[in-house]
């Protein structure tokens, strides 16, 4: 749990903007929003940008095949001790 306040995933649905990026953002295997994401909660315009560099960093180079991205990602949340 990040030390860092924020909104929790139930409350999203009071907020128009964080409801409308909740779909985005949500972990599909778990239901829940990771912790990398969840500390923008309190920022919706900063967990869109995040969001947005996420998706560009996995899908907006053609140097690199998306499985090549994957690994990268993979090993380097394994360095981090990061789950996702």
């Amino acid at each position: 749990m990040s030390w860092i306040q924020q909104i929790p995933d139930d409350q999203w649905g009071d907020d128009d903007r964080l409801a409308e990026l909740h779909p985005q953002v949500v972990d599909a295997d778990t239901g829940k929003v990771d912790h990398i994401m969840a500390v923008h909660s309190l920022n919706p315009t900063g967990l869109a940008a995040h969001n947005a560099l996420y998706i560009s960093a996995m899908t907006g180079t053609a140097t690199l095949r998306k499985v090549e991205r994957e690994l990268v990602a993979y090993v380097v949340s394994l360095e981090n001790h990061c789950h996702y």
